[in-house]
């Protein structure tokens, strides 16, 4: 297995100042449901709920910067809400997070904790290299998660894509289901996203937290690294 996530140079032409966490982790074991994970996580969303209103969190500046982002390709924030925007809301609403698995509540938690969007991928479900670019206009149907029928991405918005397919619609809207984490994934890849006020300092205390907790509860070899415009690229094998 050797493949490259890349982020292509367009991208950075739009989306100034972006920097990209990585988490890569071979040989991992995600069963299970550790309760230190689920307490932390109930302790941050009620430490979320004494801070944050529903009514004013689109003004939070990390959130903003994403509705933003989203109006600059096309899609409509209101509709379409960034990853980090859907956890604060459903927790906000009264509504804890679900157990889905431990690779996914782990990266829950530090989107939540970080208030910045993290999302990741069984590696050995990709095709060939995986690419943060826009969207063309004759990409291939793609599945998402909770969908009854695939759709294309629409021509111009953000994207995460393989040899395949779309992977991740509008950036981090929704996760493909051909490549979703499961309790058998052994190898993957987890992606956090930050976009200015959200500094590289902010990015890699984030992603370094998510390394150790990803080796800390499923072991394998885990490495991690920051991208930007400087280094837009990491090599995954």
């Amino acid at each position: 297995m050797f493949m490259k996530l890349i982020i292509e140079q367009e991208i950075f032409e739009k989306f100034s100042g972006l920097h990209l966490g990585v988490v890569m982790a071979k040989n991992i074991s995600n069963k299970g449901f550790p309760e230190e994970i689920s307490d932390k996580t109930k302790n941050l969303e009620g430490i979320i709920r004494q801070r944050h209103t529903s009514e004013i969190l689109s003004q939070q500046p990390k959130i903003d910067a994403w509705r933003k982002a989203y109006s600059a390709f096309g899609a409509k924030p209101k509709e379409h809400k960034s990853s980090v925007e859907n956890l604060f809301r459903l927790v906000l609403s009264g509504s804890g997070l679900r157990r889905i698995n431990k690779l996914v509540d782990l990266y829950n938690f530090i989107s939540l904790k970080h208030m910045l969007p993290v999302g990741g991928e069984d590696l050995d479900k990709i095709e060939g290299d995986i690419l943060l670019t826009f969207a063309a206009e004759n990409e291939a149907p793609v599945l998402l998660l909770g969908d009854k029928e695939a759709r294309p991405p629409k021509n111009g918005e953000a994207i995460y894509k393989d040899g395949v397919s779309a992977i991740c619609r509008r950036w981090n809207w929704r996760e493909a289901e051909r490549t979703k984490l499961t309790e058998e994934t052994k190898n993957c890849i987890l992606v956090i996203e930050g976009l200015p006020p959200v500094s590289r300092e902010e990015i890699d205390v984030a992603t370094k937290e998510l390394h150790g907790l990803v080796e800390k509860y499923c072991g394998g070899i885990v490495r991690s690294e920051v991208l930007d415009e400087a280094s837009p690229f990491s090599s995954i094998g």
